[in-house]
Parts: structure tokens; sequence; C-alpha cells
């Protein structure tokens, strides 16, 4: 299988994680600017949301611009990444349902904890297929922000049990760490 097909299908999945979200969003009961207060943390959790599956689909985009070679591994390395991916719709709307009550507000967490380690295993399946000349290797390195981020989501996870909205706070500050473009992949293809 080629890399095209591999995009173009994960492409469609990432669409379709958005269309859900958004539909997940109901109009306000009332006409009035008060009608907005019980749809805003519905709103605020579908914002990060969207950041996050953006994040996702551009970072994806650019790995898949250093695969040379799409085997087993790689294919399935990437339909665990979508298979988290697509549980973002329900935790976002449990979340945004709850106001960001203890066990939604895990829940949350934990997808976007095992969609990071599930970014970090397609990696390796990438850099496996590719051999010890794959540009992918060279452009992440250690990956020491991918890294980072599954702590800080492991940290997030148990600060919930104290507090959920400091959970909050660290989701969306790892949100805005990525929102910053990853220039390793494109410095590494421009030196090929």
């Amino acid at each position: 299988m080629g890399k095209g097909r591999l995009e173009a299908f994960s492409d469609g999945v990432l669409a379709i994680i958005i269309t859900i979200m958004v539909l997940e969003l109901r109009v306000p009961e009332g006409v009035t600017l008060e009608a907005l207060a019980p749809v805003c943390p519905k709103f605020f959790a579908y914002a990060v949301s969207f950041v996050y599956v953006g994040i996702y689909w551009n970072n994806h985009h650019h790995l898949l611009h250093t695969v040379k070679k799409v085997d087993g591994w790689v294919m399935w390395g990437n339909m665990h990444l979508l298979f988290w991916l697509s549980l973002v719709p329900f935790t976002t709307g449990w979340i945004g349902e709850s106001h960001a009550a203890l066990w939604p507000t895990i829940a949350y967490g934990a997808v976007l904890f095992m969609a990071g380690i599930s970014w970090l295993l397609l990696q390796r399946a990438i850099v496996h297929a590719d051999g010890n000349e794959s540009p992918l290797r060279r452009a992440i390195g250690e990956d020491w922000k991918g890294k980072l981020s599954g702590v800080a989501y492991a940290a997030a996870i148990a600060f919930a049990f104290f507090d959920p909205r400091i959970a909050v706070v660290i989701y969306v500050a790892i949100a805005i760490v990525w929102l910053i473009p990853d220039r390793r992949i494109t410095r590494a293809l421009e030196h090929e």
C-alpha cells in the first residue's frame, strides 16, 4: 500500500471525528445571551478537542511525508492512533456535559494519553519499516516533546483527583505547546 492511501483514509477519519464533535453541540434553548451560558462548557470542550484533532492532523500529514515504506506494522500503528482519536468526540461530550467532573475529566485525559502513546508507537513502526536511514529517525531524535507530553497527561489525570480544573488547565497547556509547529521533520526532509 502506498502512503497516499493511508493518508487519505486517515484524513477521512479525522474529518468524521470533527464532524461528530460539532454535531454534539446543541443550539441554545433561548435567544438571549444568557441562553448561551449552559452551552459554554460544551463549546470550550469542543474548541480544545478541535485543536487537538487539528494538531494530530497537521502532525500526521508531516509524519507521512517521511514514510518510504508502508507495512503491516505502520498500518496497524495508524489504526491504533485513529482508534484513540475516534474516542475524542465521546470524551469531549462527556467532559463538556458534566462541566469537567472527575471521571469525565479523567477519561478525557486517558484518551489523550493513549493517543499520545499510539503516536509514539506509530513513529516507531515507521522508523522500523524504513530502516536505519529513516528520515523520521533523524527528525525526531529522542522526541522529548512527545515523551514529556505523556508525563504531563499522566500528571493531569492524577491532579484530577484533587481538582479536575487543574487537569483541564494541563490539557490546554499541552495543546498550546503542540500548536507551535514542530520543524524537526521539515528540517530533516530538507537535508535529504
